[in-house]
């Protein structure tokens, strides 16, 4: 039976940098509270702590000269939950996690605060079965890019909320999401979202993971029509 398991979560293996003795441990880090006693709750408390440090470690190590406040809102946009959301994705969790009933038909599987509360779960249980250095390669893996891409000179700001903030400055009318396509099967659905921000005829049509993500997609697209293009100042 184990031998099963291990081939039914090899494609996780692969993708964390992490094989996993105790395959009990993983079980419990993907059950939803939903699903039965032994959840994942305790896990994911650890697995939040264990990741806020080694990120905050991470950060202090590659920018040396960075003040505590551009530090600190680095972290938080890499811990925060749309971004475990994401790398729960990127890791087709979604598709392994064990939850109640109820969960399952309201769309559980696809829910970002589940799938981030999944991550940190994830990184608990590699924390006790493996330690804090085998933890460590495995957030190292996961941010590599995210980390990579980091400029502690640009205020981070979402796509969303940088068109909405650009429209709010120049009092025009806020923009118009609606999900277009929805493709796939449940465990594995794809999103097309139009961006219409109306009184500038502009329009935008992204494809995402999820509705969150095919969103903002869509709204960096009409940015950079707007950048590129004469309207109002």
């Amino acid at each position: 039976m184990q031998t099963l398991n291990k081939i039914n979560y090899a494609p996780l293996y692969e993708s964390i940098g992490h094989v996993f003795n105790d395959i009990s441990l993983l079980e419990q880090a993907l059950t939803h509270r939903s699903a039965g006693k032994r959840h994942n709750e305790r896990l994911e408390f650890l697995g939040d702590a264990v990741l806020g440090m080694c990120i905050a470690d991470s950060l202090y190590e590659k920018f040396p000269e960075q003040p505590e406040g551009t530090l600190t809102r680095m972290r938080s946009n890499l811990v925060k939950g749309a971004t475990l959301a994401d790398i729960a994705r990127e890791l087709n969790i979604g598709g392994l996690l064990k939850l109640g009933s109820g969960e399952m038909k309201s769309g559980g599987h696809r829910r970002d605060s589940i799938l981030a509360d999944c991550v940190e779960a994830l990184l608990g249980a590699i924390y006790l079965e493996s330690g804090i250095d085998a933890v460590r390669g495995v957030i190292a893996k996961l941010y590599k890019e995210r980390i990579e891409q980091l400029d502690p000179n640009v205020q981070i700001k979402d796509s969303k909320t940088q068109l909405q903030e650009y429209l709010q400055s120049r009092r025009l009318e806020l923009p118009a999401y609606n999900v277009v396509k929805v493709t796939g099967k449940d465990h594995a659905q794809t999103f097309t979202v139009s961006c219409d921000v109306h009184e500038l005829q502009l329009n935008a049509q992204a494809i995402g993971k999820s509705r969150r993500i095919a969103e903002q997609k869509a709204a960096h697209l009409i940015i950079e029509k707007l950048s590129t293009e004469k309207h109002p100042k």
